[in-house]
C-alpha cells in the first residue's frame, strides 16, 4: 500500500510502499500520538521509516491493493 506523510515544516512529502494494511498503520500512528513515540513503517524492501509522531501533518494512505500498470498478464 502506498502512504504518503506529510511532516511539519518539510516542504516535500516522504513516500513509501509498505507492507503493512491501512488499518494497521491507522491504529499504529494512533499508538504512537498517545504514546508521544514513533511511527516506523517498513517498505517492500524491508528498509524502515522512522518518524516521530508529533512531527507529522498528516498521512495519505492509499489503496490497499492497486492494480498494476502495463502490458503484463494479470
Amino acid at each position: 500500500m502506498e502512504i504518503k506523510i506529510g511532516i511539519q515544516n518539510i516542504a516535500r512529502e516522504v513516500a513509501i510502499e509498505a507492507q503493512a494494511s491501512g488499518d494497521e498503520v491507522e491504529r499504529d500512528f494512533a499508538k504512537a500520538l498517545e504514546d508521544n513515540g514513533v511511527l516506523t513503517l517498513t517498505d517492500e524492501r524491508g528498509r524502515k521509516l522512522i518518524v516521530p509522531a508529533r512531527t507529522i501533518g498528516y498521512l495519505d494512505l492509499g489503496q490497499e491493493h492497486a492494480r498494476p500498470v502495463g502490458f503484463g498478464q494479470l
